[in-house]
């Protein structure tokens, strides 16, 4: 019992640093990863939200089109995470919500009677 005090020091200490470090590790191999995985036409999200494809890439940096036409560039280490393209919609090509004819499903300005 005379060493109890010490054990728990140790355990806090491997808690509270050990392995938080080898967290930060992990993600920041899982990061280079994904930085060096990227070829031009994959589409990916930055770290502040913008989504575009890669159109080219530069030692430390990317070039992003974010539009047809406009591209810009990144540092690498500003690609947050490569994204799927996103699911067609329904096969007749309407969107889901509203109604061809009428204007917006909801009731909202086109719908209502003045």
């Amino acid at each position: 019992m005379e060493l109890f005090p010490l054990v728990i020091l140790v355990l806090a200490f491997v808690l509270l640093i050990v392995l938080p470090a080898r967290q930060r590790r992990k993600l920041q191999e899982q990061q280079r990863a994904l930085q060096e995985s990227l070829t031009p036409g994959t589409p990916v999200m930055t770290t502040a939200g913008l989504h575009g494809t890669v159109a080219a890439l530069g030692e430390g940096t990317v070039d992003l089109e974010v539009a047809p036409g406009v591209v810009v560039t990144f540092a690498r280490q500003a690609i947050l995470e490569i994204r799927r393209p996103a699911a067609p919609g329904p096969a007749d090509g309407t969107v889901l919500g509203q109604d061809d004819a009428n204007g917006p499903s909801d009731g909202g300005p086109a719908g209502r009677a003045r």
